[in-house]
């Protein structure tokens, strides 16, 4: 990934999505491009047109809080587009030597046993790059097929959505989860444009996916939260079940978990599914990912 393209195109593709109108301007003249024009963009913000130009081209180096926010309220961003922003800005100017810390690719015991412990809920542990980490018995039998898809590498949400077919099956939204998933991926780009890994992932699906490469244009960014989510599990049917996410800043990694409305269908589903989980000869192990062949230390 080319970091100050990345600026560039976010910047670009927030301007393309305000007309004049909305950002209460007039409008006048034969517009060539959608949305406002840089000029139009620089007085909102309350900066010179030659400023944004700069900034627009891909220098956010040592760019004011003031003027992010500026930016943030002129280009109307969302709280997530805007923690983007200043995501980007903080890492501009910057080189590998000086980078994010890389996500990890293991889990410590301790976070394990934490997964272990949540014996009613499917949970599981990923990092910025949408790797499964490591989950719990009732979180391997929730997400079973993208387990079985990576065929003992470690699983990625990426990978199985947009390079494995069995994926429009399981995801009972599946377009929802394709524009979430390259969401977080931009996200995680803005955090950490020097992850080898993460660009790898991204060139891989770009090469190999139309669907991965049109939604990877729209520079969208989304964080994960919590919501909720409908599953077409092979086993038990359809599911419509929450979740909660849980940063573990110790090692940045993100541990989500999933419940059921008590008493629903999506409940007794889930009781269903954990007792095909723990199979007729006691509980399953839990998964533990081996790692991708090209993975290094």
């Amino acid at each position: 990934m080319d970091h100050r393209s990345e600026i560039r195109e976010f910047l670009t593709s927030r301007r393309a999505k305000i007309s004049p109108q909305q950002a209460g301007l007039p409008s006048y003249g034969t517009r060539r491009v959608p949305g406002l024009r840089r000029a139009e963009v620089a007085q909102l913000a309350g900066i010179s047109v030659e400023y944004y130009s700069r900034l627009e081209r891909g220098d956010l180096a040592g760019v004011s809080d003031s003027v992010l926010g500026a930016l943030a309220r002129a280009l109307r961003l969302n709280d997530e587009e805007g923690i983007h922003l200043r995501d980007l800005a903080r890492t501009a100017g910057t080189g590998p030597r000086r980078r994010h810390r890389p996500a990890p690719r293991t889990v410590r015991p301790s976070v394990q046993r934490l997964l272990d412990s949540m014996t009613e809920a499917p949970a599981f542990v990923m990092n910025g790059r949408g790797d499964v980490l490591a989950t719990n018995a009732l979180g391997r039998a929730l997400y079973a097929p993208m387990v079985d898809a990576a065929r003992g590498d470690t699983p990625n949400h990426a990978r199985f959505i947009f390079l494995d077919e069995r994926s429009h099956r399981f995801w009972g939204d599946w377009e929802r989860a394709a524009d979430d998933t390259v969401a977080l991926l931009h996200a995680q780009a803005g955090r950490d444009p020097y992850d080898k890994d993460l660009t790898d992932l991204i060139g891989e699906l770009s090469t190999r996916s139309d669907d991965f490469r049109t939604r990877w244009a729209r520079h969208d960014v989304r964080q994960y939260h919590q919501g909720s989510k409908p599953f077409q599990h092979p086993v038990v049917g359809d599911l419509c079940l929450t979740y909660e996410s849980l940063d573990l800043t110790a090692d940045n990694l993100t541990l989500v978990a999933y419940g059921a409305e008590p008493g629903s269908e999506s409940d007794d589903k889930l009781r269903l599914l954990a007792s095909w989980a723990a199979g007729d000869n006691g509980e399953r192990q839990p998964y533990e990912p081996t790692r991708r062949s090209t993975d290094r230390a």
